[in-house]
């Protein structure tokens, strides 16, 4: 029974860490505004923490999917392994969050959304590019690593193929003319 790469089930080759970094944000960050926006609503109703909680819980689970099919190229949905894996970046980036606001209550008692709301995305920021090389380095590498070279093979010398044709020709003199270049087979 064959192996067959992601490239070759998808049709796709993992995109190189400058376009994935393009993507994550994109799709991460995208996610990550709205998301803020959604934590803000919700800390109405309930505590703060409680509502990033919440929030973080389900952007993650929409982020893992937008980051096996888009981000990483992995050409097919997260499946349970990785969501679970990227969960525990997201926790870390929970942490950092809740821990970035917090401190921002303690240092002022009562700032306003927009002060808030800053210092929650500058830390998501920061969380993001954590996220992006666990994600990266650890969480879909193993697709990545199906689509490129194995190291063995990038250090032997490439072996060139050249395909040679060779025909008869001959130089003849037809009767009332001079040399005459002649193909044959």
């Amino acid at each position: 029974m064959s192996s067959i790469t992601s490239t070759e089930a998808t049709g796709v080759a993992a995109p190189g860490a400058f376009v994935s970094f393009l993507r994550f944000m994109v799709c991460g960050g995208g996610v990550g505004v709205l998301s803020s926006g959604a934590v803000a609503l919700l800390a109405g109703a309930m505590p703060w923490v409680v509502a990033n909680a919440v929030i973080t819980v389900v952007s993650t689970a929409l982020c893992t999917e937008l980051h096996a099919l888009f981000t990483f190229g992995t050409g097919q949905r997260a499946g349970w392994r990785r969501h679970w894996q990227s969960a525990g970046s997201a926790t870390a980036a929970y942490a950092v969050t809740s821990l970035a606001v917090l401190a921002l209550h303690l240092v002022q008692s009562s700032p306003g959304m927009l002060t808030e709301q800053t210092v929650y995305l500058a830390a998501s920021g920061l969380a993001g590019i954590g996220r992006f090389l666990v994600l990266r380095l650890f969480v879909f590498a193993g697709d990545r690593d199906r689509t490129r070279p194995s190291r063995a093979s990038r250090r032997r010398p490439a072996q060139a193929t050249a395909q040679v044709t060779v025909a008869r020709v001959s130089l003849t003199q037809a009767p009332g003319s001079r040399l005459v270049l002649a193909a044959g087979a």
